[in-house]
């Protein structure tokens, strides 16, 4: 395609991205300094139509772009909008104070939200080098405690137990067995040492250790990069009927973890990977674009992040907006 024809379809994209309404002629020679006719404009708009980059969704409208038009709109962006230093502060601000990676993913997912009014999705990160750090019991009351699981990826879980009629010196020695059995080790060879932790234990530690190791076990095996995490879905009522009568079928889509973890895979890494339209390999999702990318270090703690919204979105500040926030978690990931 020559220049002067991309140029018209990046205006045509342009105007209804903002407009919300099919685009003429007319509107272009007014809006854009093209230095052509406006004969010559309707012609590159004949050709663009024919080749299949733009439609006419009613007769006497304007002209929209297809998925193939916004396809090669993505493709030959000269530049990615850059953030504005409030946006950049804006984030930084936002992320400040993060005390865990539960924390971290919920205001990594409200921020994307925000910043791109589409819906943010957000994956828990793995971490291939994470270990053990310590296990911590403590006694809500005579018959019940909590068990608390770290690693050192920043990974906190907890789960209350039944432990009739401890005592502390009992957790304190429960305590102090599992910590030797699998601090330091990885979730893998810590779930295989923990098998042997209740062996050789006297009696009346038997039960407490039995439900403690059992509780650990089931935490271990529950991987967190295994969890989504969606915001910002009111969002999707913001464009106009026509997407409206799409949105259900999308809202389901969007509640099926499977699904949104297969999309996310195919991110590319330490890029931004754009979806338009009819390019999602899930149906319900074939009304909207995914611009997604991963955070972290594929080396050691990472996972996927990104967005969902109507193929008529802003690319160049969603995609912006995307890699921004990713670079900014995998180093807020990484210091801490």
């Amino acid at each position: 395609m020559d220049d002067r024809k991309l140029d018209v379809l990046r205006a045509i994209v342009s105007d209804y991205v903002s407009s919300r309404e099919p685009v003429g002629s007319k509107a272009l020679v007014e809006r854009h300094q093209l230095g052509v006719s406006p004969a010559t404009i309707r012609n590159d708009m004949a050709v663009l139509e024919e080749e299949g980059y733009i439609t006419q969704p009613h007769t006497s409208a304007g002209r929209i772009p297809t998925d193939k038009g916004y396809r090669l709109f993505v493709d030959r962006l000269g530049e990615v909008k850059p953030l504005s230093a409030a946006e950049k502060r804006a984030i930084q601000a936002f992320m400040a104070g993060a005390i865990d990676v539960e924390d971290i993913v919920t205001r990594t997912v409200r921020l994307l939200a925000q910043l791109t009014q589409q819906v943010a999705i957000v994956q828990y990160p793995t971490s291939s080098a994470a270990v053990v750090k310590h296990v911590e019991l403590v006694s809500l009351n005579v018959d019940r405690a909590l068990v608390v699981l770290i690693t050192s990826s920043g990974r906190v879980e907890q789960r209350v137990i039944e432990l009739p009629a401890h005592t502390e010196e009992q957790l304190a020695q429960v305590r102090q067995r599992v910590n030797a059995a699998i601090v330091d080790h990885a979730p893998s060879s810590a779930a295989e040492r923990l098998q042997h932790a209740v062996d050789d234990v006297t009696p009346d530690q038997r039960g407490p250790v039995a439900t403690v190791v059992a509780t650990l076990l089931e935490i271990l095996a529950t991987d967190p990069g295994n969890r989504i995490v969606v915001a910002g879905v009111p969002n999707l009522t913001r464009y106009g009927m026509n997407f409206e009568l799409s949105i259900q079928p999308v809202v389901e889509a969007l509640e099926e973890q499977v699904v949104l973890l297969r999309l996310l895979g195919e991110s590319a890494v330490d890029d931004v990977t754009v979806r338009i339209g009819q390019e999602n390999p899930y149906e319900p999702l074939r009304a909207t674009s995914l611009v997604t990318s991963t955070y972290g270090d594929p080396g050691d703690t990472w996972a996927h992040l990104g967005v969902v919204g109507p193929t008529r979105m802003d690319y160049p500040s969603t995609i912006a907006s995307v890699r921004a926030v990713a670079r900014y978690v995998g180093r807020f990931l990484s210091e801490g």
